[in-house]
Formats: structure tokens, sequence, C-alpha cells
């Protein structure tokens, strides 16, 4: 049995100007709302890993339903908010005069959340629970289809990949965080 995590592809949401937090927040649910670039080529692994795939999970968010379709238009497609990205907490209005470009801030609400701030999002502990669920599904799937793939995001995939690993699966201690890129991991009888 196999299950592949491959991270969607490049956002068309592209804006980098510096922001508020206000205006962070907002930009947020642009990069959500918009689909990825077709690019000329995608990495022959991870194409192979979509062709062969029995079932292609996603998550409901835009950038995933549409880069498994762009890397195996044919392929049915099974989109669930269960592997949606983690969510960035909202920064307080204490800072809100501080200005940065979209990744800084990606950058430091991500750090602060991985320390315990999760204000108006899921917390650390409730993305592993969620994980912990998603990776049982995928195990589930993989005893019925043998060969599952995963069109998901970054730090979700991280932390599926890691209950893998915790539940027995064999595979890279880190997955892949580059677009497109695909990460497989293996349970042998």
């Amino acid at each position: 049995m196999e299950i592949s995590l491959i991270r969607h592809g490049k956002s068309k949401c592209i804006e980098k100007s510096i922001m508020s937090s206000k205006d962070f927040s907002g930009w947020v649910e642009s990069y959500n709302d918009n689909g990825v670039f077709e690019e000329n080529f995608y990495p022959s692994a991870t194409l192979e890993k979509i062709k062969t795939a029995n079932i292609v999970v996603t998550s409901d968010l835009k950038r995933s339903i549409e880069s498994a379709k762009l890397l195996n238009p044919n392929v049915p497609v099974m989109s669930t908010p269960l592997f949606r990205e983690t969510e960035l907490p909202i920064p307080s209005s204490i800072i809100g005069g501080l200005k940065l470009n979209p990744s800084i801030w990606a950058l430091i609400l991500r750090g602060f959340w991985f320390c315990g701030y999760s204000r108006d999002c899921e917390s650390l502990i409730e993305a592993k629970e969620r994980a912990k669920k998603a990776s049982d599904l995928l195990m589930e799937f993989a005893q019925k289809n043998l060969v599952v793939v995963v069109v998901g995001h970054g730090f979700f995939n991280m932390l599926v990949a890691s209950e893998l690993r915790k539940k027995g699966w064999k595979g890279k201690s880190k997955t892949s965080s580059k677009h497109w890129n695909c990460t497989t991991y293996f349970f042998l009888y």
C-alpha cells in the first residue's frame, strides 16, 4: 500500500506589497479563493504517482482541486475540508500599524501558531487531531485502493506524514515543501 502527498501548485495570488495585519487577513482570503498557475512541465515522479493512483483526494480549496486536475485532467477527485491547510492566527489589532509583505506576515504568524498562539483559528493541537483523522481515512482508502494520492498543502501534508510514520508507514522523515513535489509513504505487510 502507498500514500503519496503532493503539494499544490503556485497560487495565482501574487500580491507582494506591504500591508497591515488587517489587509493580510484579506490577502489570506484571496489566496484561498485563487487557483494555481499552469506550468510547462511538472516533476515526473509526481505525474507518475497521480497517473497510477486508484483514488485522488484534495482539500476543498481551489488551489488543491485545480492542481489535481492540472496533473491529471481525467482523474476523479474526492475533495474534503478535512485536508485543508492549517490556518494562520489573526493578528491582534495592537500591531495594526505594522506593515509587512505577505510572506513575512505568514512566516511570523506561523511561528506564533507553532508557539501556541491561535486567535480565531484552529490550534496546532487541533490541527494534529485533524491530521490523525486524515491519516486514518487515507489508510482506510489505501486498504481498499492500494495506491492513494493527496494533493494538499505544505503544513497539513507535514502533519499527516508525521501521523503516517507514527502508524508504521515508511518514507522520508520530511515532506517536500516545494510546489508540485511528491513524498510517498509505504506500508509493507
